[in-house]
Formats: structure tokens, sequence, C-alpha cells
């Protein structure tokens, strides 16, 4: 008889559901689950039922298996404050007869229901992708249980994985916890023309500063469009993104765009559409004030895009000298800064020629994988 490798079937348990791009944890944990798989991993993924993005609802595929994984559907409600929680609590239910060898918790929100099956023995992983409850789109309820998601994954779980040395250091001043840091990757992408978004917006390329994330406010959104307000330039700015628990800001910042004619609000955008918007853009910006690892800047700067990031630490950790910053919330030192960019073409370019080379040696999903493995194999 064969041996079986010690830890052999997973589940993932945390994401909104796969495959989308409704965020960076869905995105991780595509990414993640489709390589265990390809190294003879068994992977169940549970999806939450119901989700939206930009009012049409994705496929659920119920019982059905995506590049090797199994995907289960949980129901649960749409309402914010419930949602993480009681699909938490029913997927883990149903993972304690999964026969599952590990099961990797992934966001604060969730990791609520990870000492259930430590009750039981199961070895547990969380991955920690930000401290969601600094979030401003989350209420007093919403940030108690993100907190004490966290407080559980201090606790409880065998490894906690962070995606930033901020975070690492902040778990261990505050709960004396050691965490392991393995941040996210990226895949080197083909590079497009602009076609599609020549046709739907008139872009022709290097004509336009390219926003891509969800529409919420821990973004900075607002802080972009106040400071290209007072820009004289014929340049267009490109918001790409859909909302998400953010009705109120998702408003504040259409009705803000309407005030100019050169914003383009483009709704939530993936395939062809989004590589040829990283592909094309003249200065990529994300004004962020809190982050967790934003996938979207791994991914401009795959596209070999010249960056303008705000100086929190997981911003600058990614970029290093390979961007720009400016002062996070500081509307005038980001319109200084991306005014300085856009009429000095000859630094833009520079940034251009680095930002690709560099940021796909460092930051690699087959690493990551490889390290996740050891943590499972402990």
């Amino acid at each position: 008889m064969k041996n079986r490798k010690r830890h052999k079937k997973i589940a993932m348990i945390g994401h909104k559901r796969i495959p989308s791009r409704e965020g960076g944890v869905e995105i991780v944990v595509d990414e993640l689950a489709g390589r265990l798989v390809a190294r003879g991993y068994e992977v169940d993924a549970y999806n939450r039922s119901g989700y939206h993005v930009s009012g049409r609802e994705y496929d659920e595929r119920r019982g059905k298996v995506y590049k090797g994984i199994r995907l289960i559907t949980i129901p649960t409600f749409k309402s914010k404050k419930l949602n993480a929680i009681v699909y938490s609590f029913l997927a883990t239910l149903r993972a304690l007869f999964g026969g599952y060898d590990v099961i990797h918790y992934h966001a604060e929100g969730p990791c609520v229901m990870l000492w259930i099956p430590k009750l039981f023995g199961i070895r547990t992983v969380a991955t920690i992708h930000g401290l969601d409850w600094q979030r401003s789109k989350w209420g007093n309820f919403a940030s108690r249980i993100l907190k004490l998601g966290e407080k559980t994954a201090a606790r409880y779980a065998d490894e906690v994985i962070v995606l930033s040395e901020n975070v690492q250091a902040y778990f261990e001043e505050t709960y004396h916890r050691k965490t392991i840091y393995i941040p996210n990757g990226i895949n080197r992408p083909r590079q497009y023309e602009p076609e599609l978004i020549k046709e739907k917006y008139g872009l022709q390329g290097e004509d336009y500063i390219l926003f891509v994330a969800r529409i919420v406010p821990e973004k900075g959104i607002h802080y972009l469009i106040r400071a290209f307000y007072g820009i004289q330039t014929d340049k267009k700015l490109v918001i790409a993104g859909g909302s998400s628990h953010s009705p109120e800001y998702r408003d504040r910042i259409r009705a803000m765009a309407d005030r100019d004619r050169r914003i383009i609000l483009t709704g939530f955008v993936q395939g062809r559409e989004l590589a040829e918007l990283y592909s094309n853009a003249a200065v990529f910006v994300l004004p962020s004030d809190v982050e967790g690892m934003a996938i979207s800047l791994l991914e401009a700067m795959s596209y070999g895009n010249c960056c303008l990031v705000s100086d929190i630490h997981e911003n600058v950790e990614v970029t290093r000298d390979q961007a720009e910053t400016f002062r996070k919330g500081d509307v005038e030192d980001l319109r200084k800064k991306l005014v300085g960019l856009l009429e000095d073409e000859d630094r833009r370019l520079a940034y251009k020629r680095s930002s690709r080379d560099y940021i796909c040696s460092r930051y690699n999903w087959d690493q990551v994988t490889s390290q996740t493995i050891e943590l499972y194999e402990k």
C-alpha cells in the first residue's frame, strides 16, 4: 500500500466564492487551492451562496468541480452583520464530517468558529489577510466579531499566516503570538493593446489614470477624485471595481464622479477588459487608508505600471523603491505627486521598465504554495 501524505485533504473556509474576483481573499484561495490540487492534495472550497457583484450573480456551481477543487456552497444571510459568522458556523459544522486533515480559515471574521474543529483534534491554519476590524465600512457589531475572530485565531490556530511584516509585529505585540509571514503571489501576465477599452470607453492607451479595487471607504477613492478635480489634464480617471457592503459610499463616489466628465466608473471588470486597463494606464493609483496586501497593486506592477500609492506600511512593503508614495489621506500631497508623474514621462517610463520584473521575481504563487504545504505537514 502506498504511503499517504500526512495531510492530504484540505478544506478552505472564509472566501465568498471561487471562481471570482470579488476580493483579494477569493483570488488567494483560487490560486492556492488550484496549486494544492496540482501537487496531489484533495481540496474542498466552501463557497457562500447568494453573492452579487455589481448587480450580477455568479454561478454558484453547487456540487461542481473547478480546477480540481470541489466546490461546496453554504447558504447564509445577505446581511453584512450576519453573513460571515453564519456561513463560518455552517461551513465548520459541515467540515467536521469531511475527513479533513487541515481546515484552512481565511480572513478574521470566519476565524470565529476555528475553535470548534480544535475540539475534535483537527489541525487548523488561519490566514489573516488584514486587520479587517480597522475598515470603516464595518459597524460596531461587525467590528467586534472581526476582533473576536482575530483573537480566536491567535489563541487556537495551529498556525497563523500573515501577509505583511506590519501585521506580524501586531500579533506579536498584542497576543504574544508567533506568526508565519507568507505574502501573496502574482503571475506574469500577458499584456494587451487597447481594443475593448477603446470601444467601450474611448481609451487609447497612456491617456488615463487607473484605480482598481472594491468601492469601499478604506480604499481612499474620495481622496483620489478630490485630487483629480484640481489637475489640469486631458487624461481621464478610470475607477474600476464593484462595491462591497458600502452602498452609501458607492453612491457618494458616483455623485463625485458625476461632477467631472473626465471620470469613468466602469463597475466590476475582469478578464480581457481588466487586462487591457492594466496594460495601457499612464499611472496606477492606490490611495488606501487600510490594506492587508493589495492584490490589485501586485497586478498593476506585474503589468509594468507606474504606481503611486499611499505610504501605509503594507503598500510600501510591496513597492519598496519601485513606486512613488504620498502621505496617507493627504489630498494635496496626492495631487502634487500625481501631477509630477503626469508631467515627467521619463520618470514614468523608468518605473514601467523596472516594476514588472521586480514584482514577478519577488512574489511567486508556487513559492507561496510550498510554504503553506510546510505548515500543513508539520
